[in-house]
């Protein structure tokens, strides 16, 4: 094999691999939101999920890239484990489409798409435009790298050391393993597979060779995501592993079913008789298929096996709060009223949220408990997403032929979902304090730490009252909120006049008396944001 062949091959593999990744990221781009619609609708039920996961990978042509997504969801709660696994099985059966693709011999156009697809990105300037010269540009390129690799092989048909290679192969263990190390090296079974399917049609390996080639390569095409489980949190690893386990699981099945059943792979090629790249494709598919198929109704206990490799510790025992809503998942169904009524439910659950919050902080803060800030922290990114999700859900429905009254709701439920945002914001600024005490930077007295506690007790009073008045429509104790209120004020202003005084008697700790002015301001707010709540759908807001 000469030097410009060796060259040609390179060229041909990274030119393909470009491809793909710029066709990967056009599609990606192109569909937007859509990929995160597509995996939120991945349920408890295991074929929604399973299709969701087909349905991202066929979208944006990479399994590794739905997979790291959903390591990322596991991670911040937004989807269990026994979600993820099943979309796996999905991405496992959407990479498949791309061998499909491949095996369409139409590389003789691959210039002109490339040019079209150039001209496209370059001279239009409208995004979705340029998307879709992306996609074709990403195309183009991967059929002008396969041309350009199935050029370079040809000669390998006389070399008598590739010869000698290939012999090697016939040992199903040995050809297995270089089919995991072929695609881990590569980060995609994708094109791990369009690169077999390239040298089976220049002749130069057989098609019962490749067949424990893709085996292998189901395995190899796991190294992308246990490289992103590393960075992720414990639940994030569970998830690479799963994968990691579901691929040996399915590995072991097809080697299973093709030993016992040799005329399988017959079947499989009686398909498409006379085409070794249609062969390939549908090998790849059918095996994805059936895995999928005879591994689904055991996909929890993969689950559990994952969680056996990586035990829960004792601060994970405690429940997570999901990242999702559970009222408003119809408002673009329904009335406009009864979605009004859903988003008052989805509020007032979110109220309850920010109320632990301050309580858990508060707690945090007096008994300094080394495990109260994560769980703080925790359910912040609930009600930060639980904020921008009912947001986004009064948003649209304000697009809707709605009264004036029922827009007036909605005005003020906005407000709501801000100020009980903005209460576990300020949660949040006290297991910060906390955290300064703990370190041994500040100190606060006796006294004023007593001060503190009262003035805590009576502002969740305040905010747990501001609560009922909201989700009940008690709105006949408002004034007792009101009251409430004012105690927290005038309490607020008495307790920061005797730290004041303390200050003159008293060589105190100067980030300690920072911290208690701090605090001190920001229980009073959250006071604030508790009457807002209180009456936010009172009449006198209404009018």
């Amino acid at each position: 094999m000469a030097l410009t062949d060796i060259l040609l091959l390179f060229g041909g593999i990274g030119l393909f691999l470009y491809g793909m990744n710029i066709m990967s990221g056009g599609l990606r781009s192109a569909c937007g939101d859509k990929l995160r619609v597509i995996l939120e609708h991945a349920t408890r039920k295991k074929v929604t999920s399973v299709l969701a996961g087909l349905g991202t990978t066929v979208l944006i042509q990479s399994s590794s890239a739905t997979d790291v997504m959903v390591i990322g969801f596991v991670s911040s709660g937004l989807m269990t484990l026994a979600q993820a696994v099943c979309v796996i099985m999905g991405a496992n059966i959407g990479t498949t489409v791309t061998a499909q693709i491949t095996a369409f011999n139409i590389s003789t156009f691959a210039p002109a798409i490339i040019f079209l697809g150039a001209a496209m990105h370059i001279f239009i300037k409208k995004k979705t435009v340029q998307h879709i010269g992306s996609i074709l540009l990403g195309f183009g390129m991967l059929f002008q790298g396969i041309g350009m690799l199935k050029a370079a092989i040809a000669p390998l048909a006389g070399s008598e050391g590739f010869k000698a290679f290939i012999s090697g192969l016939s040992n199903p263990v040995l050809t297995v393993i270089i089919g995991i190390l072929f695609t881990a090296l590569l980060q995609s079974s994708s094109s791990s597979i369009v690169i077999f399917q390239a040298f089976a049609i220049q002749g130069l390996i057989s098609y019962d060779t490749v067949v424990y080639l893709i085996i292998g390569a189901a395995i190899g095409s796991v190294t992308p995501n246990l490289l992103a489980g590393i960075t992720a949190n414990r639940n994030g690893k569970r998830c690479a592993i799963l994968n990691l386990l579901f691929n040996l699981l399915r590995a072991a099945v097809i080697l299973i079913i093709i030993s016992a059943f040799p005329q399988a792979t017959e079947l499989i090629r009686s398909l498409s008789p006379g085409d070794i790249g249609r062969q390939i494709a549908n090998t790849h598919t059918i095996f994805a298929v059936v895995s999928v198929l005879l591994l689904l109704p055991f996909s929890s206990y993969i689950v559990k096996m994952s969680e056996l490799i990586l035990p829960k510790r004792g601060d994970e025992i405690r429940p997570k709060v999901e990242h999702k809503l559970i009222y408003m998942t119809q408002t673009d169904r329904v009335p406009a009223a009864l979605a009004l009524d859903q988003a008052h439910k989805e509020i007032s659950r979110m109220g309850h949220m920010s109320l632990e919050n301050l309580t858990n902080a508060t707690e945090s803060f007096f008994r300094l408990d080394p495990h109260k800030p994560e769980e703080v922290n925790e359910l912040e990114e609930a009600v930060d997403f639980m904020a921008r999700a009912i947001v986004d859900k009064l948003v649209e429905l304000h697009t809707e032929d709605m009264t004036p009254r029922e827009k007036n709701r909605l005005y003020n439920m906005i407000q709501v979902v801000d100020d009980m945002e903005r209460i576990s914001d300020h949660a949040l600024n006290i297991v910060e304090y906390q955290a300064k005490i703990s370190d041994g930077a500040a100190d606060i007295s006796a006294e004023g730490l007593e001060e503190l506690r009262s003035l805590s007790d009576l502002t969740l009073r305040s905010l747990s009252l501001g609560l009922d008045i909201f989700e009940n429509e008690r709105f006949e104790a408002i004034g007792e909120a009101e009251s409430l209120e004012n105690s927290v004020d005038e309490l607020q202003e008495k307790i920061v006049q005797n730290h004041v005084e303390r200050l003159m008697k008293y060589n105190c700790n100067p980030l300690g008396g920072v911290i208690f002015t701090d605090m001190s301001s920001d229980l009073e707010r959250c006071s604030d944001h508790a009457i807002n709540i209180a009456t936010s759908l009172s009449a006198r807001k209404a009018a």
